[in-house]
């Protein structure tokens, strides 16, 4: 399985935590796996243990995003706007395998593909506050 295509099955699960209790995500992991056939064992390892990583700094990543994110709130920003965002985010602060750049250009990517038409240069716009 590619980066990108382990970075969209990773954006796909947590976009799900917009959606349930932080206690009914175990089962809707498991449903997930469940229902992608296309996730091997090495990589569902992989997006599991980033997702556990992911979900621990929530909450540090919701205050930053809304420290930075001008006029807008993550109460306010789209569920996948904001998916991409906190994915994307955890990967330029705590990732050090992934270079900042990589960050945005595929959190870009993939607002392009599951996103609205104005979700790529929002992100975009948000995301480069934390490299500059």
């Amino acid at each position: 399985m590619t980066r990108r295509n382990l970075r969209i099955q990773l954006f796909k699960l947590l976009f799900r935590v917009e959606f349930n209790q932080p206690e009914e995500m175990p089962e809707q992991m498991a449903l997930f796996f469940d229902t992608e056939e296309t996730i091997d064992e090495a990589a569902q390892a992989e997006i599991q243990e980033k997702y556990e990583a992911i979900e621990g700094k929530l909450s540090e990543l919701d205050r930053m995003l809304n420290e930075k994110a001008t006029g807008w709130t993550t109460a306010r920003m789209g569920k996948v706007d904001l998916a991409i965002l906190r994915l994307a985010l955890y990967e330029i602060l705590y990732d050090d395998k992934v270079p900042a750049s990589v960050a945005i250009n595929e959190a870009v990517e993939i607002a392009k593909k599951f996103g609205q038409d104005e979700s790529p240069s929002f992100i975009n716009g948000i995301l480069a506050k934390f490299v500059n």
